[in-house]
């Protein structure tokens, strides 16, 4: 058997115990991108083809020795072929008979473009769900098995309703269990009962937290996690449980904010706020984590951080999966050049702006490994328990972090 101790990769040290023994292989991976997410996808290529190569070279199993499964490009060449009109199609350049095909999409890169009657368009949310189904039909009844990771969840905020309204999310899901999908991955989603949309579709829904927190104290030697020096804040009720499980696994205190909204009258989509309240300790001389689902506009950030630092808060950090930043990054980069935001955490699960990457307060999540391990795991049908709930490797980096400190 491996010595576990080989493979000092945190995420694959803790997962159950199969390095004495490898699990068949559903089929040959492939892996399909839209255009816009060609970049994010090849990385993903790059690191199962090093982990599958390192796991060759370590044990001795027919497995590893089978067709397909040790490759250095898993990618099936896909092109999204546009008309004049704004119509398109989906065309595959190689075979996908017989392989575990695994559809990456980013339904918010809105940075690819195509002309509708001579004008330019961005590709909307919606234009790249059309693109997935059509990416779906063309794999459909050739593929072995289709399984769908779309980060940011297509038309996922809709956790409640004043009015009647269309639920656009629960028909997207129905529609992806329809076509055949196997597997859906969705990373942080807004409201995890979606899934009820489609209870016989396996829906896994990884958390981000121990990425986030493991890139925060890499780039914050100096960051202090213990309940005198720091403290977790949900901006608002509705994030209470991931706030909740952030300051749990950190042993810090938790802080929330409840926004009293006035529900009688919509303002620009929105119930206006009458009054805001802070429930939790002191703030004072204390390093705050704001923890939410996304960044939209920045403007809850900005405001609950602006609050925070008036009562004596020290240094404040804004983490979330996704960062949007609908509205441009002049408000954060405003609140950062007035000492209100110390810095900002978002993954690479998304397309990013130019000019966030290049903020010298925006700190990039990598989230390819990760990425890659779902792949690896889903391919041999591998208990993704651990994968999806990081706790215990939260809970290892924390401790490893704290008899650093005492060893200081």
């Amino acid at each position: 058997m491996a010595n576990p101790s080989l493979n000092p990769d945190l995420t694959e040290k803790l997962q159950p115990d199969f390095r004495g023994y490898l699990l068949e292989p559903f089929g040959p991976i492939g892996i399909i991108s839209h255009t816009a997410n060609e970049e994010f996808v090849k990385q993903i290529n790059s690191v199962l083809f090093e982990k599958r190569l390192k796991r060759k070279q370590e044990f001795s199993n027919p497995y590893v020795d089978s067709v397909g499964y040790l490759r250095k490009d898993y990618i099936i060449q896909s092109s999204m072929v546009r008309f004049s009109t704004g119509e398109g199609k989906v065309t595959l350049s190689q075979t996908v008979r017989g392989h575990d095909i695994f559809i990456i999409s980013d339904v918010l890169s809105h940075n690819a473009k195509f002309p509708v009657f001579g004008f330019e368009h961005s590709t909307s949310p919606d234009d790249h769900f059309r693109d997935l189904l059509r990416i779906i039909m063309a794999v459909s009844g050739k593929a072995r098995r289709i399984n769908v990771i779309m980060p940011f969840l297509y038309e996922g905020r809709q956790d409640h309703s004043d009015y009647r309204e269309s639920l656009d999310c629960a028909a997207m899901l129905q529609q992806l269990k329809n076509l055949g999908v196997a597997n859906l991955i969705i990373f942080d989603p807004h409201d995890s009962r979606v899934a009820n949309a489609v209870p016989l579709m396996g829906i896994e829904m990884p958390k981000s937290a121990y990425k986030i927190i493991s890139s925060l104290i890499a780039t914050t030697p100096t960051l202090k996690i213990n309940k005198n020096n720091m403290m977790v804040v949900s901006p608002d009720e509705t994030g209470i449980s991931r706030a909740i499980f952030y300051s749990s696994l950190m042993g810090v205190p938790l802080g929330i904010f409840y926004r009293h909204k006035d529900y009688s009258v919509r303002i620009d989509g929105e119930h206006p706020i009458k009054e805001i309240r802070f429930l939790g300790d002191s703030l004072v001389g204390r390093d705050i984590l704001i923890v939410d689902d996304m960044i939209n506009s920045g403007k809850t950030m900005v405001d609950t951080a602006t609050i925070m630092k008036e009562r004596g808060a020290k240094d404040i950090y804004c983490v979330a999966p996704f960062g949007l930043f609908t509205d441009g990054i002049d408000r954060i980069q405003t609140a950062v050049e007035k000492g209100i935001v110390k810095k900002v955490l978002c993954t690479n699960l998304i397309y990013r702006k130019p000019e966030l990457l290049a903020a010298p307060w925006y700190v990039d999540v990598n989230m390819t490994p990760f990425v890659a391990r779902l792949i690896d795991a889903i391919n041999v049908d591998e208990s993704l328990g651990k994968l999806v709930n990081p706790s215990l490797m939260i809970s290892d980096l924390l401790g490893q972090m704290r008899i650093g400190e005492l060893m200081e």
